[in-house]
């Protein structure tokens, strides 16, 4: 299948890099509204490029697009895209409100293509195995589950652009920029959050709108507890890794970034020697993107659009599909709302 590119930014060249490394998709084009950028990724990535989105989206050859723009600016071209036909994978946050999302949804159901987000720390071996223990219930009465994310950027990154740092393109700071890969990875594994009561401030930086730091204590639906911890204040000389920590009277596992800090189960079970041999990490583990953004690999990204083509060719729903992106926003915009209004509990549709 053929892949275009809306965006002429770094996560554009990113998505780039990713679908020229997968199976089952090649690089077709580009849009953005400045020929000079989009000359830029032609000229590193090939394709063809376009400043006219109708011009793009009516190329009979393009099958999918990926959207790459800011946070807030995602509804439009995902409604353009799906109106003109073309299967959706979009960045996170697949928007930044539950009732954008939901147009997404709609329009994508009615013009019968596929909407995917890009949750890409959902596809590696460590994850799988988590899921795994999850659905054989190895963890017992799941207690505590609880994801943190002690990052850092620097003033430099948000005065990059003008929509970084922004309640509308934007969407958030911490949380709903950064920490919106380890919200989605604790839902996914633990289950939906009943409610939720949060703090959140603006403690290190200058000229943003939105917090760098931010707390809150979760009440999931099957009656466990958890924290939800998201900073871009925490400086480290080697960045702190992101982790999910999930618990409960049979067992405890902690995930950092792609390998685990702790894997002990009551009882034991096949595969366990595997993931101490494989998927435990090194005593000297930096965080990945943890302080750089630009230190992230592709191939989560690149798994993730194969994920989609497998879907799109086998005619099911791809494993992250806008429902399913939907979730870990609705829980992020309930943590602002309880955040705002002085911690008060607010309870999850």
């Amino acid at each position: 299948m053929k892949f275009g590119i809306i965006g002429a930014g770094m996560i554009a060249n990113f998505h780039a890099k990713a679908i020229e490394a997968m199976e089952g998709g090649e690089l077709h084009s580009f849009y953005g509204r400045r020929q000079e950028a989009v000359d830029e990724l032609v000229k590193e990535n090939g394709g063809i490029g376009y400043t006219d989105l109708d011009a793009f989206l009516n190329d009979p050859e393009l099958d999918i697009v990926t959207i790459a723009t800011p946070s807030g600016a995602h509804l439009e071209p995902a409604l353009a895209a799906a109106k003109a036909g073309k299967h959706i994978i979009c960045e996170k946050p697949l928007e930044i409100t539950p009732e954008r999302i939901d147009l997404m949804i709609g329009a994508c159901e009615e013009a019968g293509v596929t909407l995917a987000g890009i949750f890409n720390r959902r596809f590696h071996p460590a994850m799988d195995a988590f899921k795994k223990a999850v659905d054989d219930e190895r963890f017992g009465t799941l207690t505590m589950c609880d994801a943190y994310v002690k990052w850092y950027r620097d003033q430099a990154y948000y005065d990059s652009g003008a929509w970084r740092g922004t309640w509308a393109l934007d969407g958030g700071g911490a949380l709903m920029n950064q920490s919106i890969h380890l919200i989605d990875q604790l839902i996914y594994l633990a289950g939906d959050v009943k409610s939720v009561s949060a703090s959140m401030a603006c403690l290190a930086h200058e000229g943003i709108e939105v917090e760098d730091t931010a707390v809150a204590i979760l009440e999931f639906k099957n009656g466990a507890r958890g924290v939800i911890q998201g900073s871009t204040a925490c400086w480290s000389s080697t960045g702190h890794p992101a982790e999910v920590h999930l618990c409960g009277d049979q067992g405890s596992a902690f995930l950092a970034d792609e390998k685990f800090r702790v894997w002990d189960f009551a009882e034991p079970a096949p595969g366990d020697e595997q993931v101490r041999e494989e998927l435990m990490q090194s005593s000297d583990a930096k965080g990945l993107g943890a302080n750089d953004p630009k230190a992230i690999n592709f191939t989560g990204h690149q798994l993730n659009f194969e994920d989609v083509v497998q879907a799109i060719e086998e005619g099911r729903p791809p494993s992250v599909d806008g429902h399913e992106a939907r979730r870990a926003v609705a829980l992020i915009c309930a943590i602002y709302e309880s955040a705002k209004n002085d911690g008060k509990k607010v309870t999850l549709a």
